[in-house]
């Protein structure tokens, strides 16, 4: 095995033609599980034995030959469904008991070929955008003093400290592109019913979906192509000639953005106009009625998602509090599906003249790595809005998203951007990243893991 972490397409090529076997490519990741994650707290659950025992079942399969991911290890987020394991969802009021079904996407991983090496963390409920909860708290591999991100910070951890290849993730409000761009990866965030989503009591009225986190927008395409149940999606083709908005301001009102982050977006503008594509300035029409609207889902949707648990009185303070305001909100008879269609309808507009979106993938760079659980809940979501305002409205509009890395920053810290496609768009979005993945190349893991395998 090279000293450099293979990419997931590496390993399932090599254990469809025999070359390597699905139970060497789970015991290396397993190794390197036992070796790094103590120091970064990427998983709540690691499954030796029976990632060992499925690999094996893998490498019997009569039709290895043909599987996508064979051998592929895998982190699954702790919110859905993994067999044997129980699911805690960051919270003390969570089911102990083990699941006794896969969710659909682990399904369709696992008849792929993937081998689940185990779950990972995330902040009670998926509700904030830094990892931590009673479980202990997940760390950047890239600096371990910064949070790498939420809600699917351990996924991202486990990716960015090269434990695994790829990695599931779900994103309500950026949760899957935000870790992405905290730790130098591709996060891929499809549109809404590409794959089946089944996350929570409703999965935050439409607005999360399950995706992916790889280093490589090559793996990010191949495991899409499998969760979405769409082989096609695997193929990176040429974009062609594509009309590129670039714009760096934030969704937020009043929420800064850092000169280097604006910095990235721009830069990639730039690439992207060297290659062929029509680049112009252009904002999105966010407006209030778009915040409204995406805050009534996040606040009613954790307070349903609340309502799931085996004991509720076991909450965070600041996600009792986040869940009353929901109740609040769903007794006023909100979220309303107009607001999701009025924005639907001005973005329309919008992407009449243009086909790619080109933006920051965030505000600032990521925060401090610390017990957030234990901070005040306007402390919570002051720093998430601060930090990652611009994933959020692709979730209310149901269109896909995908975060792309652009290299790293004097601060030691990764820099990404965020690339957004009109329903439809995912392979699109995937060729674009392609095209920019070729023309700035990016570290695949964080420093200190580079060259290790």
């Amino acid at each position: 095995m090279s000293t450099m972490l293979q990419s997931a397409a590496e390993i399932a090529s090599a254990v469809r033609t025999g070359a390597m076997t699905a139970r060497a490519a789970a015991q290396a990741a397993l190794t390197r599980i036992a070796e790094r994650d103590g120091d970064i707290g990427a998983f709540q659950v690691v499954r030796t034995e029976a990632a060992l025992d499925d690999a094996d079942a893998v490498d019997a399969r009569a039709d290895r030959a043909t599987l996508a991911l064979a051998g592929v290890p895998v982190a699954i987020k702790d919110n859905v469904a993994v067999a044997g394991v129980a699911m805690r969802n960051g919270s003390w009021g969570s089911d102990p008991n083990a699941q006794g079904h896969d969710h659909r996407v682990v399904q369709r991983l696992r008849a792929a070929g993937a081998v689940i090496v185990g779950v990972t963390r995330v902040p009670e409920l998926c509700v904030f955008g830094c990892t931590d909860s009673v479980y202990g708290v997940t760390r950047n591999p890239w600096c371990r003093d910064r949070t790498p991100g939420g809600s699917s910070g351990g996924s991202a951890a486990s990716v960015a400290a090269g434990l695994v290849p790829v990695a599931h993730g779900n994103d309500g409000m950026g949760s899957v592109r935000i870790p992405a761009a905290c730790c130098g990866l591709v996060g891929m965030k499809p549109g809404l019913g590409v794959v089946p989503s089944g996350l929570g009591n409703g999965s935050w009225f439409d607005m999360a979906e399950n995706g992916v986190l790889a280093t490589t927008v090559s793996d990010a395409a191949l495991v899409l192509s499998v969760l979405a149940d769409r082989p096609e999606l695997a193929e990176l083709a040429e974009p062609g000639r594509v009309r590129v908005a670039v714009s760096v301001r934030s969704p937020a009102a009043g929420m800064p953005v850092d000169r280097t982050w604006a910095a990235a977006a721009r830069e990639a503008g730039r690439v992207l106009g060297s290659a062929g594509h029509t680049v112009r300035q252009a904002n999105p029409p966010y407006n209030l009625t778009l915040t409204a609207s995406g805050l009534a889902r996040w606040f009613a949707g954790a307070e349903l998602d609340a309502r799931l648990l085996a004991d509720r009185s076991r909450l965070e303070p600041r996600v009792r509090r986040h869940a009353a305001l929901g109740r609040l909100i769903l007794r006023a008879g909100f979220p309303r599906a107009a607001g999701r269609a009025k924005w639907q309808a001005r973005v329309d507009a919008f992407f009449a003249d243009h086909d790619v979106l080109v933006t920051p993938a965030l505000g600032q760079s990521p925060p401090r790595s610390i017990e957030w659980g234990k901070r005040g809940w306007l402390a919570n979501v002051l720093v998430n809005a601060r930090y990652a305002p611009f994933a959020a409205p692709w979730n209310v509009a149901g269109w896909p998203a995908i975060c792309v890395p652009t290299g790293v920053g004097a601060d030691g810290l990764p820099r990404a951007v965020q690339l957004v496609a009109r329903p439809g768009g995912e392979a699109l979005l995937l060729s674009v990243a392609a095209q920019l993945e070729a023309l700035r190349p990016w570290a695949r893991v964080a420093t200190e893991y580079a060259g290790r395998g």
